[in-house]
């Protein structure tokens, strides 16, 4: 690499790794000018109904991934987005990457995935279990209830429910339906440190998903004699297949090998970041680095991080964890399961085909065509009120057990009102979290929105007018990798701090969107009315939507 001034330009990669595919970027590091991009869609997607190796049916509720992809983005994103930004890669100075979360594969010592073993192609357990694979709720819940039974102290930083996407719920599921798999995995890996592992041939966990996903909280996981209780096989999960050196965010895991280089055509030997998790550097991103300013990365679901000075006990939340965002803050997080999915399974599923030849008609995409043809229906005229649990409920009640639900509808519905009664059921459900940190001594005093969903003014709209809050818009195009190439400046030395990164290279509109007080009213009602199914389905009046899932289950199988 050459030897670079201060005042030369200097470039950084952010990578993010997201459901369907990765994207890279080339950001300049004194401004955080996005000068090129590359994608790739992943070459399997998501195998959420047959193993792709095979054919083979998987279970309700899987959703798995090939590990391959994630390097297939290495060499095909990233080279597209150096010749699309036109730069000279020997100016670039580091990398840095980001991934969903939970997101998890068992490997082998030297980092192979297990489904890359050809005994084991075969295996759906060898594969990568994604962020929304949800087919360990069974496990998730004896977790919960055992940990409630033993006063376990950890459970509380974790609103008092672990969730069925993470870490320890994954990996007993594992051991408990394909043992020789568990006993064979060395590492069970979060895939934001499998790929700076491949990238620097370094592993290392990093602290963001080993404090949210890892159930590390005080520089301690659970204890044997706790994992015991769930499963006497399960006592050293931890210790053996967990725990490892922990990397802080922003710093330098390692520097790209030679073979990385290759992939990328980058420099040798540039910093690679620690890695991350989407939602939470895109916090930096926004220049949401301060207490209170809470960022929505809203796309396939939702994801809600904010940091604060103060520690408390917000029920539901998805974690608490000291510097989990920024150093020297307690970086919060909370979240929906399902948003912008739930609009593309309306879409895919139960809209008429007459509204997409008008749609194309007009020049505009069906999205687009439903949005404007309930743009100016007076609030409430649709007599809807929608659950937002298509894919389960991550915050507050974190159940995945729960499903969607649609109350109002009559043979005069149309297909646009259906559409804009899910919009607003998302914005009910941010509300309830906002409600729920609110009351419970961390106030939310800004709210942010970042992702592929801010591209729709009504929507953004409908949330400031459910939140009776400002809503502030993320800028760039591509917040995760530019707070990635964020991070990866930090790593590289360009700056200090985070927080100094953000102040630079951050990219915010603050207020773009301003409540309605007549509409904040009208939103009240129906919220009210969200609040009492919310209760009524969610809290155990009715468990209607447990049995409904028992009994898929069963027919399935």
């Amino acid at each position: 690499m050459s030897e670079l001034t201060r005042d030369e330009d200097r470039y950084v990669i952010g990578v993010d790794y997201g459901t369907l595919s990765g994207r890279a970027v080339v950001v300049r590091v004194s401004d955080g000018a996005e000068l090129g991009s590359g994608v790739l869609d992943y070459p399997h997607a998501v195998m959420d109904t047959t193993l792709a190796s095979t054919g083979a049916k998987l279970p309700p509720e899987w959703a798995l991934q090939v590990p391959s992809d994630y390097v297939d983005v290495l060499k095909i994103a990233v080279p597209a987005a150096l010749k699309d930004a036109g730069i000279d890669p020997s100016h670039v100075i580091g990398i840095g990457t980001d991934f969903t979360a939970c997101t998890v594969l068992p490997v082998l010592a030297d980092g192979t995935p297990l489904n890359e073993l050809a005994e084991f192609a075969d295996r759906p357990h060898a594969y990568v279990k994604l962020w929304k694979h949800h087919a360990a709720q069974g496990q998730a819940t004896r977790i919960n209830e055992i940990a409630a039974e033993r006063g376990e102290g950890w459970l509380p930083r974790y609103g008092g429910f672990i969730s069925s996407e993470w870490e320890f719920a994954k990996g007993l599921q594992l051991l408990e339906e394909d043992k020789e798999i568990y006993d064979r995995m060395d590492h069970w890996v979060e895939a934001a440190d499998w790929i700076v592992w491949q990238l620097s041939g370094v592993y290392l966990r990093n602290a963001c998903t080993a404090g949210y996903k890892g159930i590390l909280q005080d520089g301690q996981y659970p204890s044997e004699e706790f994992l015991a209780a769930l499963n006497p096989e399960f006592a050293n999960f931890a210790v053996d297949k967990v725990a490892h050196e922990i990397g802080q965010l922003g710093s330098s895991a390692g520097t790209l090998t030679a073979e990385a280089a290759a992939w990328t055509g980058l420099p040798e030997g540039i910093a690679v970041a620690v890695g991350n998790v989407d939602a939470h550097v895109t916090a930096p991103a926004a220049r949401a680095t301060q207490p209170g300013q809470m960022v929505a990365i809203m796309g396939t679901s939702t994801c809600h991080v904010m940091n604060s000075d103060i520690l408390r006990e917000v029920p539901g939340m998805c974690g608490v964890v000291d510097g989990g965002i920024v150093s020297g803050l307690y970086g919060y997080e909370a979240g929906q399961s399902g948003v912008g999915d739930i609009f593309a399974w309306y879409v895919n599923n139960q809209v008429p085909g007459r509204y997409f030849e008008d749609a194309e008609n007009a020049g505009r995409s069906i999205h687009e065509h439903l949005t404007e043809l309930g743009r100016d229906q007076p609030i409430g005229a649709h007599g809807l009120v929608a659950l937002d649990w298509h894919g389960g409920n991550r915050s507050v009640l974190v159940d995945a057990e729960l499903s969607g639900t649609l109350l109002g509808a009559t043979l005069a519905t149309r297909a646009e009102e259906v559409y804009r009664a899910l919009f607003e059921s998302t914005a009910y459900g941010t509300r309830k979290i906002v409600e729920t940190f609110d009351a419970a001594g961390v106030p939310v005093t800004e709210f942010i929105a970042a992702g592929g969903l801010i591209k729709n003014p009504v929507l953004m709209q409908i949330y400031s007018d459910v939140l009776r809050m400002p809503v502030s818009i993320l800028t760039s195009a591509q917040g995760p990798a530019l707070g990635s190439a964020m991070h990866a400046a930090v790593a590289a030395g360009a700056f200090e701090t985070i927080q100094d990164a953000a102040d630079a290279m951050g990219k915010c509109d603050t207020a773009v969107y301003a409540p309605n007080p007549d509409a904040a009213d009208a939103y009240d009602a129906l919220y009210a009315e969200y609040n009492l199914l919310h209760d009524y389905f969610g809290r155990g009046a009715n468990d209607v939507m447990h049995r409904l899932k028992t009994i898929r289950r069963e027919a399935l199988s």
